[in-house]
């Protein structure tokens, strides 16, 4: 199996151990079915197969009879590319950064800067939100007035 994650720590900003196991089973025991990774994690099936299709996921492991089994180190895979999807990360880069990753320590300053860029594109997206929040809090309390208003009269 090619492993994605880049480092263990990654792994661990990617799932959050306080609220829950780190995974459902210890390594060496990991064989996940597609069921059972699509129970943990929430996604579906057809997008497990699709993220495999696309590069996104790396090489999955196969039983005897040819069903995917997945690992611990593909659930945190799967976990990272939850948060790059929450980023609003196109798949497109997503994709490119799996490749740089595949492709070996000699590309961290390209998979820096990718990241980089995303953090950027966020921040400007939370201010972007903040804006807009502080609009819906001047029309909240408006109405809010407007309405204590028009009781008294």
């Amino acid at each position: 199996m090619t492993v994605i994650a880049d480092t263990p720590a990654m792994a661990r900003a990617a799932h959050d151990c306080s609220t829950q196991p780190r995974h459902p089973r210890p390594d060496g025991q990991d064989r996940y079915t597609i069921s059972e990774v699509v129970a943990c994690s929430g996604l579906t099936a057809h997008t497990l197969r699709w993220y495999e299709r696309i590069g996104l996921m790396p090489h999955v492991d196969r039983s005897h009879t040819g069903q995917r089994r997945f690992s611990n180190k593909d659930l945190d895979w799967l976990a990272f590319v939850g948060k790059l999807r929450l980023t609003g990360m196109p798949v497109a880069d997503m994709v490119r950064y799996a490749e740089l990753v595949r492709e070996g320590a000699h590309t961290f300053e390209a998979r820096q800067e990718l990241l980089e860029q995303t953090r950027r594109d966020v921040i400007a997206r939370m201010a972007e939100l903040q804006d807009t929040l502080a609009v819906l809090d001047y029309k909240i309390d408006f109405y809010a007035d407007a309405r204590v208003a028009s009781e008294r009269s």
